[in-house]
């Protein structure tokens, strides 16, 4: 930050790629031999003593094996030293407690991506109002859909400009991530209402000022289960289903160890599309609904939810067998769709923006204590949308997400925060230590 007060910021935009097959075929291949050299990196890392793991040791590895195969090779040298500085930060945030420890890269469960650290070499040049060409390195100019001003040309400077990009592949094909610096003016402290905010099922984001924030679809169908396909049309569900069929009617007639057939493959990606459209979808109403929450709200206070112990199974064990099990997975599945982690991750950044502020509170009872009376009766909260308190002097009755929305911003009135978010958008303290990994021992 300078004394104007001005800050930098990064941010990235994503465009979509007119590639020809040829052109695919070569990324599929840099996207494999990066996968690849992430994998030997990995098992150099844990084949190597200590202290000979370090940079200039694994750089030298890199690029003996880049000589000696000629499939690593076809990655860019850059791209190649983008995922040596991608796996040794991924370490740093396992020792430092932010992450879990690096992995093998799977074939078919990792996403494909090259990364180009440099931003002048992509030469980004508009063509007209819809096209513009980007360099790709062994792979030449290629046009990409233009939906967002970029600081190219005369707009370009020291402090507004592109540092780099990702080549990203996923269900509809391959897509340019761009990263993007620019120098903004450091926004006011916000102005706007303190807010409490319960992410439910029931009501995706209730307020506790009754401004609720919904999907605009029944998230559930008429006898009560859990819609896991919400995002998609009728029509777009129908196809899903006979896709599905389709998929396991031809996957039936496969032989063990037989390679899977154009067809099969053609049905899947089919599917994969559906998905990712629903996935789009989600994700844009998130980005609106972000938006418009950060903009009006000044202090917008949450819930610490541990999301993954909220979405375990309820199966049990062969001894101990649990109870309500599909009932449990439907409501997991609904959790996982509603992605509340993400939310929270772009309120962050959005907030941070907008000069507001993100505040979590601790979670238990906030969906079981009366919001009027202040009591914690059993019983009171009756079903997953209806709260009834039980007390006799209350009967305060209302729904319970917006219930435990007001709970929530009680709770920070009264000075329970447990964390404040920063305007970063990292984690306000660093978990404790308490083993190191075999690997940093």
């Amino acid at each position: 930050m300078s004394e104007l007060g001005l800050v930098k910021r990064q941010f990235g935009h994503r465009a979509r790629l007119a590639l020809s097959p040829a052109e695919i075929r070569v990324m599929d291949d840099q996207a494999h031999a990066a996968r690849t050299m992430w994998n030997c990196l990995h098992a150099w890392w844990q084949m190597m003593p200590k202290d000979k793991r370090t940079l200039a040791a694994a750089d030298a590895a890199i690029r003996q094996a880049r000589k000696e195969l000629d499939f690593l090779a076809e990655l860019p040298a850059q791209a190649s030293q983008a995922v040596l500085k991608t796996y040794v930060r991924a370490w740093v945030n396992c020792w430092e407690g932010r992450a879990d420890e690096p992995n093998f890269k799977a074939r078919f469960r990792s996403a494909m991506s090259v990364d180009i650290p440099q931003g002048r070499d992509l030469n980004i040049v508009r063509v007209h109002r819809r096209w513009g060409m980007v360099n790709l390195p062994k792979i030449g100019r290629v046009r990409f859909r233009w939906t967002k001003d970029l600081p190219v040309g005369k707009r370009a400077g020291t402090d507004n400009r592109i540092t780099g990009a990702r080549l990203v592949k996923d269900a509809l094909g391959w897509h340019i991530a761009f990263r993007i610096q620019t120098l903004e003016a450091q926004p006011p402290p916000g102005q706007g209402p303190e807010v409490g905010i319960d992410a439910g099922v029931n009501i995706p984001l209730a307020l506790s000022n009754k401004d609720h924030q919904d999907h605009g679809r029944p998230p559930r169908l008429p006898d009560g289960t859990a819609d896991r396909d919400k995002w998609l049309t009728p029509k777009e569900k129908a196809k899903l289903l006979k896709l599905e069929r389709q998929a396991a009617h031809r996957k039936s007639l496969r032989k063990q160890g037989e390679k899977t057939s154009r067809r099969l493959q053609h049905t899947y990606d089919q599917i994969k599309q559906l998905r990712a459209k629903a996935t789009r979808r989600a994700l844009d109403w998130q980005h609106k609904t972000t938006t418009y929450l950060t903009r009006t709200y000044g202090v917008i206070v949450v819930e610490q939810l541990n999301i993954t112990n909220m979405v375990k199974s309820a199966r049990g064990t062969i001894e101990q067998p649990g109870k309500n099990v599909k009932t449990k997975a439907g409501l997991n599945r609904s959790i996982a769709q509603e992605a509340w982690g993400r939310t929270v991750t772009i309120l962050t950044y959005k907030l941070a923006r907008h000069g507001g502020r993100l505040v979590k509170v601790p979670a238990p009872n906030t969906s079981r204590r009366c919001s009027a009376c202040g009591f914690t009766v059993p019983g009171s909260r009756e079903d997953q949308a209806t709260f009834v308190c039980k007390n006799p002097d209350c009967d305060f009755q209302c729904n319970a997400d917006w219930n435990a929305a007001r709970n929530i911003l009680h709770l920070y009135r009264i000075g329970h925060a447990i964390v404040e978010v920063p305007a970063a958008g990292r984690r306000g303290r660093r978990a404790a230590k308490t083993v190191k990994p075999v690997a940093a021992r």
